[in-house]
């Protein structure tokens, strides 16, 4: 991901942005023109338009920086806890028996189950990211599974399967197409 966790800036980085916001203000006040700002600031032509409208029409204070975006995560502390909880006691616990892996929409059913709130599928991405999950890619095998036959099928049947097929004719190769 381009920016920190979830999305966004850290606040670092919006004090940094709001600060060269707060230049840009100085040298509008001393008349400096938009592009020329931009060239100083090592910004875009459009960023230093828009915020000349916006002190224009508001002054510094409206070149300030808003916060952090996007919407803030809907579960409290206590309850980001029980869900960790709830998600390690493993989907088997919560009616998935069939399948013994958590999809984002699994989760996003668990959440709404749990708590109410409804989590599109994203959403439930970076939620699980905080949380410290990560996507895993599970090795898909039966549980019926003897390992012990697989390994005397191996030893015993592959040597013969994986010999050279009959249609296989033996020859020569060369760079150039040989002529006749």
């Amino acid at each position: 991901m381009r920016y920190a966790d979830g999305g966004g800036l850290t606040a670092a980085g919006r004090a940094k942005r709001e600060a060269v916001r707060f230049e840009a203000a100085e040298m509008f006040e001393r008349g400096v023109r938009p592009p020329e700002v931009a060239r100083r600031l090592r910004v875009s032509r459009k960023s230093a338009y828009a915020w000349h409208v916006t002190w224009r029409e508001g002054g510094v204070a409206a070149l300030s920086s808003k916060g952090p975006g996007g919407f803030p995560c809907q579960l409290s502390d206590v309850q980001a806890e029980r869900l960790q909880a709830e998600l390690e006691a493993g989907p088997a616990a919560h009616g998935w028996t069939e399948d013994q892996r958590w999809t984002l929409a699994r989760v996003a059913e668990l959440i709404h189950n749990l708590f109410g709130y409804r989590y599109t599928p994203r959403g439930v991405s970076y939620l699980l990211h905080r949380l410290g999950w990560s996507p895993q890619v599970p090795a898909h095998r039966a549980v019926e599974r003897d390992e012990r036959a697989v390994a005397r099928w191996r030893t015993e049947q592959w040597s013969r399967v994986r010999g050279r097929p009959s249609s296989w004719a033996r020859g020569s190769s060369s760079r150039t197409p040989g002529r006749i």
